[in-house]
């Protein structure tokens, strides 16, 4: 499966033109440097903890990778998603893309590589498998 890296300023790739419109799946890279509440009331307006965090998500409709991406990099757009509230607070750092991969996957690799679950259903309120789709990588 190829990869490649993207940072949230597209200096890798421009994304409107380089990224794949194929399916695939990928991760967005936070970085938390204060206590930081998310109005999600569904979640019970959880508090992130300062660290690292990612989120594992799909691109399987129409645009594929190339259009989740570009949305998921936009600003001032409505928050529609879990991850749009934390977007919106303090910005994607990077992105890796998995072209044909499935998050759920990801998820799991990531768990079993010692991230953890900081908030139960972020990201994967239609995911039967996996606890949630937002993940706390261990400190260094």
């Amino acid at each position: 499966m190829r990869t490649g890296l993207l940072n949230a300023a597209g200096d890798r790739y421009r994304v409107e033109t380089e990224l794949p419109a194929s399916g695939g799946a990928y991760l967005l890279h936070f970085s938390v440097g204060f206590p930081l509440a998310l109005a999600i009331p569904r979640l019970g307006d959880p508090i992130l903890n300062p660290g690292d965090y990612v989120y594992a998500g799909s691109a399987w409709g129409p645009g594929g990778l190339r259009g989740r991406v570009a949305r998921h990099l936009r600003s001032g757009k409505p928050r529609r998603w879990h991850v749009d509230y934390l977007e919106s607070a303090v910005g994607c750092r990077a992105v890796r893309i998995f072209p044909g991969g499935r998050e759920c996957a990801l998820v799991a690799d990531l768990s079993a590589a010692g991230a953890t679950f900081p908030v139960r259903g972020f990201g994967s309120s239609d995911c039967r498998d996996c606890e949630a789709h937002l993940l706390r990588l261990p400190d260094r």
